[in-house]
């Protein structure tokens, strides 16, 4: 380690890395459990080879650190995820140095810190885009240590390893495939590297990748492919094309990654795609004839690239293409006809990050203090972001009323979004001190909701009570749809879990589903002195008949 430490460059890395966990450790202490968080949480409960929406790898790395601990809570959730993404960074500082400079390394570690949507996306909440990023990271790792050098390239052990590890990608995420078909994509367009395609590593590469993602192919297969249906689906069109709807989307993914990070990486996946293709045309020009024109042409990208004078071999730069390009292009154009998330596209960024690294370490040489402005000024910039996001979120600064609001606030609770961040310590503790509550819970045999992910934030703040199942009469139902059986809640009395606001309509909607409902009890919420919602508590008695599901069993 003291040999490691000597090395300025592995200095600045070591700091970033612990700077960095210590700031998505702070987040992720004070951050209130997202939606999809606590739902994933349910997943610990219900461990399973997959799950409808997702492979397995969330319940994993969700489960962690409730499993170590033992203890429920929005930090102990996400530890599993600030272990994953440092180790994540780690790898892509690795592949930086490998492929280009130390210089560039450090530079795509700190610009993959700083981006927003990496740093709390990725770092912070417990997604299934943690786990996919860190083998997705592993995978990219693997593959340059594999094809770089390529003079003379012959087929490794490596092959077998990245098999394995976009195998578990995809057990973290069905974007895994995508890294694999990046990969067979390079290889098929790259001389040198097909002949990992020919190569018996790649048979051994192939079975690992069928073994890891078992798990998924048993649980689809026992549910007639369902989940492979639900996630295929969501690539067709619900609406037809629109131009505005693709400039949002593209608007949107720029505003996730932070403008003065998110312009540059579109610019350097265009410019280095358009290079590359100009070389690749280029050398189409020399196997035809035109030797002496052609090479001057590919000698003149090949100083753009910082390559050899002439060199026909394939660049890390391709690669680099191979796995953000097509994310990037395809989630971007697919938001023309229907609502993407903003994750979708990310994985591909990512990768994109490098070749940013890159360009950042040629701009430093010819402009190191604008470098530098762009850099610190963006990270304070996203810092107070962040700042005031958490503040408002845990303590109302822009909120009216709230003893804490800023020059008196102006966002009123019933146009703020944020208050669905549910505080689970409140909940908790309204279900202890309430004593009807806990003699409903004793009488009514299972808990229920008409909302997923509030089901989950109502399972994350019971896990230290005692407490009967929780399940979700809806059409979304997703994994509730097969942790248990739509029969088995017939002639049992619930406890039915909604927000005040939203309660008429819930209750309208299991009208004739019970012999009586009858509010019970109330949990205000509290944020900065003023209540900002209200849970309210309906005994449901005697379910009638079973809640009709679009799926499941």
């Amino acid at each position: 380690m003291r040999k490691w430490f000597v090395q300025k460059h592995h200095r600045w890395a070591a700091g970033l890395l612990l700077g960095g966990l210590l700031v998505r450790t702070a987040i992720a202490l004070s951050l209130p459990p997202g939606f999809d968080e606590a739902y994933y949480y349910l997943y610990t409960q219900h461990l399973d080879w997959s799950y409808f929406d997702h492979p397995l790898m969330v319940a994993l790395s969700t489960g962690l650190g409730p499993w170590i601990t033992g203890e429920v809570s929005q930090f102990t959730i996400r530890l599993g995820t600030l272990l994953l993404h440092t180790g994540a960074l780690w790898l892509l500082y690795l592949t930086s140095l490998w492929l280009f400079s130390s210089q560039a390394a450090v530079l795509t570690l700190a610009i993959a810190s700083l981006i927003p949507i990496f740093l709390v996306g990725f770092g912070v909440l417990t997604l299934p885009d943690a786990p996919l990023i860190f083998f997705w990271t592993a995978t990219v790792y693997g593959a340059v240590r594999e094809f770089w050098p390529l003079h003379p390239y012959t087929p490794t052990y490596r092959l077998a390893i990245i098999g394995l590890l976009v195998g578990l990608a995809c057990l973290s995420k069905y974007h895994g495939l995508a890294l694999g078909f990046g990969l067979l994509g390079f290889c098929l367009t790259s001389p040198r590297p097909r002949a990992a395609l020919r190569s018996p590593w790649m048979v051994l590469s192939f079975s690992l990748f069928l073994l890891a993602i078992t798990p998924i192919l048993i649980w689809n297969i026992q549910h007639d492919w369902v989940s492979l249906r639900f996630q295929s689906g969501r690539a067709v069109p619900d609406r037809s094309y629109s131009m505005l709807d693709l400039l949002v989307t593209f608007l949107a993914g720029v505003a996730y990654l932070f403008p003065t990070f998110g312009f540059p990486l579109w610019w350097v996946s265009l410019k280095t795609a358009s290079n590359q293709l100009s070389k690749f045309w280029r050398t189409r020009k020399v196997k035809k004839g035109n030797k002496g024109e052609a090479r001057g042409e590919i000698a003149e990208v090949n100083l753009t690239l910082k390559l050899p004078p002439y060199s026909p071999f394939p660049t890390p730069q391709s690669l680099l293409l191979w796995l953000s390009l097509p994310l990037i292009l395809g989630f971007t154009l697919m938001g023309g006809y229907r609502l993407i998330l903003p994750t979708w596209a990310m994985p591909g960024f990512w990768s994109a990050t490098l070749l940013l690294g890159w360009r950042a370490a040629e701009w430093q040489h010819k402009f190191p203090r604008l470098v530098q402005r762009w850099l610190w000024g963006s990270g304070v910039a996203i810092a107070l972001c962040l700042l005031v996001a958490l503040l408002h979120v845990n303590s109302g600064i822009l909120q009216k009323p709230s003893r804490y609001a800023l020059l008196g606030g102006f966002l009123s609770p019933t146009a703020d979004a944020s208050i669905q961040l549910i505080d689970i310590r409140q909940l908790r503790a309204g279900f202890a001190d309430s004593a009807n509550l806990r003699d409903e819970m004793q009488r009514t045999d299972y808990l229920f909701t008409n909302d997923l992910y509030l089901a989950g934030q109502v399972g994350m703040a019971l896990a230290a009570l005692p407490h009967k199942p929780i399940t979700c009469f809806e059409q979304d139902l997703r994994g509730f749809a097969f942790w248990s059986r739509r029969e088995e809640w017939v002639g049992k009395d619930g406890l039915l879990v909604t927000p005040a606001h939203r309660a008429e309509r819930t209750l309208a909607q299991y009208q004739g589903y019970f012999e009586k409902v009858q509010k019970v009890a109330e949990i205000p919420i509290d944020r900065g002195g003023a209540v900002v919602q209200v849970i309210e508590f309906y005994r449901c008695d005697r379910l009638l008949k079973p809640y009709p599901r679009p799926y499941g069993i």
